[in-house]
C-alpha cells in the first residue's frame, strides 16, 4: 500500500509525503518549506528516505537542503538539472525506476514549463506526481522550453491509464476552469464542473487529485488536437501544435 499525504504550503503549493506501508520508507515530492514536513512526519513517527524533485524551482526543491541535514534523505532529481538541484545525490534520466521501499516509481521526462522537469508515476497505485508540467484542468507556463516540447509532454502523460491519478503541485484549478469555460462557454458539463470547483473551494477543500479521465475531458491543454478547436479559435488548417501554442499564450493573458 502506498500512502499519500497531502501537504498545503506556502500560497497554493502542494508537497505529498509518500509512505510503502510494507517497508515504512517514506519520500516527499517538492518540499517548498522544511517545518510542515518535518511537523507531519513528527506527528506520524516516521523518518524521511527520499525527496523526489520534479524540477528546480525554489517553491519546489527549498526544503531540500534542510531535510537533508536533517534526516540525511537521498535527494532524486533530473540528470540534465543536476546544477540547480540543491543537494542532488540520485540524478535519474527519462525511464529510469525510484524504489521507494515495494512501491516503484517511473521516471518520465516532460520538459517545457523547465528543460529538466520530470514526473514520477507509480503504475501500481496508478498515481502520477507531475508538478508543474499539468494541473488540474490546465499545465504549467513555458517558462525555459517551448510550447512544442510542453505539448509532447502532456501527450506522453495522456498514455497513462485513465484511472491515473494526478497530484499536481499546485491549486490553481478554480481559475483553470474559467478559462476553460470561457472557451467553450455553452458547454453544460463545464459550467457543472465550474460550480464543483466553486464549492470545494469556498469551503476551502482542496481540488486535487483529479484523474487523466477527467483531464482528458476538461481540460483544453490536453485535448489541443481536437479539430473542434481549429472552429473555436478561427484557426483553419492549424497543426496541433499551433492550437496548443494558442491555448497556452490565451491563458497567459487570462
Amino acid at each position: 500500500m502506498l500512502i499519500i499525504e497531502q501537504l498545503p504550503v506556502l500560497a497554493d503549493n502542494y508537497v505529498y509525503l509518500l509512505q510503502d506501508s510494507a517497508t515504512s520508507q517514506t519520500a516527499v515530492v517538492d518540499p517548498a518549506i522544511a517545518k510542515p514536513v518535518q511537523d507531519a512526519l513528527a506527528a506520524r513517527g516516521w523518518t524521511l528516505h527520499y525527496i523526489l524533485n520534479t524540477h528546480h524551482h525554489g517553491d519546489h526543491v527549498g526544503a531540500n537542503l534542510a531535510l537533508q541535514q536533517a534526516t540525511g534523505c537521498q535527494i532524486v532529481g533530473f540528470a540534465d538539472d543536476r546544477a540547480r538541484i540543491p543537494g542532488l545525490t540520485l540524478p535519474v534520466n527519462d525511464g529510469a525506476s525510484i524504489a521507494l521501499g515495494d512501491t516503484v516509481f517511473e521516471v518520465i521526462a516532460t520538459p517545457g514549463h523547465t528543460l529538466g522537469h520530470c514526473c514520477y508515476y507509480c503504475p501500481e497505485h496508478q498515481a502520477l506526481f507531475c508538478g508543474d508540467t499539468l494541473f488540474v484542468m490546465g499545465c504549467g507556463r513555458v517558462f525555459e522550453g517551448t510550447p512544442g516540447q510542453l505539448w509532447q509532454s502532456l501527450c506522453k502523460l495522456r498514455q497513462l491509464p485513465e484511472s491515473t491519478r494526478v497530484f499536481c503541485a499546485h491549486e490553481y484549478t478554480l481559475n483553470n476552469a474559467r478559462f476553460a469555460l470561457s472557451l467553450t462557454p455553452a458547454s453544460t458539463a463545464l459550467q457543472q464542473r465550474l460550480q464543483h470547483i466553486q464549492q470545494r473551494r469556498s469551503q476551502r477543500h482542496s481540488t486535487v487529485p483529479s484523474t487523466l479521465a477527467e483531464e482528458r475531458q476538461f481540460n483544453p491543454f490536453m485535448n489541443a488536437d481536437d479539430p473542434a478547436w481549429r472552429t473555436r479559435l478561427n484557426m483553419p488548417g492549424a497543426d496541433d501544435m499551433a492550437i496548443f501554442t494558442r491555448l497556452r499564450a490565451l491563458k497567459d493573458t487570462f
